[in-house]
């Protein structure tokens, strides 16, 4: 009898695996007034779908998808879809939302996978957009009108025409210097306290932002005060940020603990036990205020924040490995990896947000290269790196020309030109190259 339970949950096992599915592909084509997309699917799968208003967005859950490999979006210029951006959920569930340009009537169908192609999600969407208003020129008779000829002639003065263009938005970054005033955060065997140290980073940080043409810094403090970790967020969310960094110096119950982390949200539980007694220690930060920190999240589970909240955390998790890397440049990460927690502070529903653990305060070593000017520098310009790194990347609406890339180790010119879906001839075209050669360090215009 056991071996049959056994030989049964095993068979189901191969069962569901053979049958999940996932996205193979992502297709995009216009005629007319019609975008049709088309999902390729390994194997057919249930899915819903519905609209939602202001912005426009139509939203489709997956079932049963194992997304293990990333999606390529299509280039989607000329279509009535603006951006496509998805995220897996609980119980295999992957939600892929289409933000639309402006509403569109659309039909859905699935088509079973024959000969020549695989399974296939179509979406139809049928843009009848309006043409734009125009100064309507009348033809007509024109009459005659005698005047007497003007005492001087004056030549006409020529018509100047002058195109003003469209100044780009500064993008903000929210620099967060975790604790503050009567929450110290943590302290150091030498007296060294977190909330100095972090000030001290985000200052740093703050200068190298405003350096940066088209960025703008925001800090969230820049005195010994105390502000709610809820205030913190919606300090950014009042500047609308672009990007929210907090910045920490923890301890940990063993001085042998060393080395940076990046932190995103986790809404399923903390990725260790460390990060979870990470999460649980900032969290009570609030109560130094004597300010509650009952959970007052329960609007994420509706439809609205709950899209935002998935989308923030696609970009969060990009945003942390660009830091990451920059960081492994100036010494020793605790993980090698991103790692997640349930943090408060990261819990803004539209800005990607992440969490960096600079250092462990509770290691000897670590706690007195915190105090060098010279090591928070090395952490403020590895963080900088980051956060350019991502936005060359990943350009919001607006910001999006010219788009550089800097070239990083392991880059190469084909590997770019899939990146930016763009043709190995048209990169090298625009970037004057004859060869396939590129170094460390070089800017290449995307086209």
């Amino acid at each position: 009898m056991r071996r049959l339970i056994i030989s049964l949950f095993l068979l189901l096992t191969v069962v569901s695996q053979a049958w999940a599915a996932n996205i193979d592909a992502i297709r995009l084509s216009q005629n007319g007034p019609t975008t049709r997309l088309v999902l390729d699917l390994k194997n057919q799968t249930e899915f819903t779908h519905f609209r939602l208003s202001n912005p426009e967005r139509l939203v489709f859950d997956l079932k049963q998808i194992q997304q293990n490999k990333k999606i390529t979006i299509p280039p989607l210029t000329g279509t009535v879809i603006k951006n496509i951006r998805y995220a897996s959920r609980d119980n295999q569930v992957l939600r892929v939302v289409l933000d639309l340009e402006n509403k569109a009537d659309y039909k859905v169908q699935q088509l079973a996978a024959n000969a020549d192609v695989p399974h296939r999600i179509v979406i139809d969407l049928n843009h009848n957009a309006k043409p734009n208003s125009a100064v309507k020129t009348t033809t007509a008779a024109v009459k005659p009108v005698i005047t007497p000829p003007p005492v001087t002639k004056a030549k006409p003065k020529p018509v100047k025409t002058i195109t003003t263009p469209q100044k780009r938005r500064d993008l903000v970054i929210a620099i967060d210097a975790g604790h503050g005033g009567k929450d110290t955060g943590a302290i150091g065997k030498r007296g060294t306290k977190e909330k100095d140290i972090v000030l001290s980073i985000a200052r740093k940080l703050a200068k190298l932002v405003d350096k940066e043409p088209g960025m703008r810094a925001y800090l969230t403090r820049n005195t010994d005060t105390f502000i709610s970790l809820r205030g913190r967020i919606k300090k950014a969310r009042q500047q609308k940020a672009d990007m929210f960094i907090s910045i920490h110096a923890d301890a940990f119950h063993k001085p042998q603990a060393k080395g940076a982390s990046v932190f995103v949200l986790s809404q399923r539980g903390a990725s260790s036990e460390a990060a979870q007694m990470l999460a649980d220690k900032e969290n009570a930060a609030d109560l130094v205020g004597g300010i509650s920190i009952d959970d007052k999240d329960d609007n994420l589970a509706s439809v609205l924040l709950d899209l935002s909240q998935t989308a923030s955390l696609v970009a969060s998790m990009e945003v942390a490995e660009t830091v990451l890397s920059g960081l492994k440049r100036v010494g020793n990460t605790h993980k090698k990896h991103v790692e997640s927690a349930a943090f408060v502070v990261l819990k803004s529903p539209d800005i990607p947000s992440v969490l960096v653990e600079t250092a462990f305060i509770s290691n000897p070593d670590e706690e007195r290269k915190l105090q060098s000017n010279d090591h928070q520098n090395k952490l403020a310009k590895a963080m900088m790196s980051g956060i350019r790194n991502y936005f060359q990347r990943n350009p919001p609406l607006g910001n999006q020309t010219p788009q550089t890339h800097i070239v990083s180790r392991g880059d190469t010119l084909s590997t770019i030109a899939q990146r930016y879906q763009v043709t190995l001839q048209d990169l090298k075209s625009n970037n004057g190259l004859n060869g396939n050669m590129i170094n460390i360090g070089d800017t290449l215009f995307i086209p």
